[in-house]
């Protein structure tokens, strides 16, 4: 029973220390996200197809760059970045937008960025 108790223990605190990594690590990032998502909620129906650049965004210490583009976010590393980064990166925001029915699914396209799709 008390080994039992200690994996739980140990298993929670293994998760919250990971999810709290995420929001630490990327919490700027869900910041300016979370508003473009916001945004399609309440203030655009869309930001059309070349319109987002206009809202174009980037994070103080200029490692991501965030663009609308209709209902889709794109999310963009800003330097040379393998797979395995755009890995966790895709992972950490589709923890942050789960159970959101605001957001349908994060993915990777094909020019290799991050696509938060918020299309209905």
């Amino acid at each position: 029973m008390k080994n039992n108790m200690r994996k739980i223990i140990v298993g929670i605190a293994i998760l919250t220390i990971l999810f709290g990594c995420n929001k630490i690590r990327y919490g700027e990032l869900f910041e300016i996200t979370d508003e473009f998502v916001d945004n399609l909620q309440t203030k655009y129906e869309s930001y059309g197809v070349f319109g987002g650049l206009d809202y174009t965004k980037h994070t103080k210490d200029n490692e991501y760059q965030v663009f609308p583009m209709g209902r889709l976010i794109n999310v963009k590393i800003e330097h040379v970045a393998d797979d395995d980064e755009y890995e966790s990166l895709r992972k950490a925001l589709e923890s942050h937008y789960s159970g959101d029915s605001r957001v349908k699914s994060v993915y990777r396209n094909q020019g290799g960025t991050l696509m938060i799709d918020c299309r209905n």
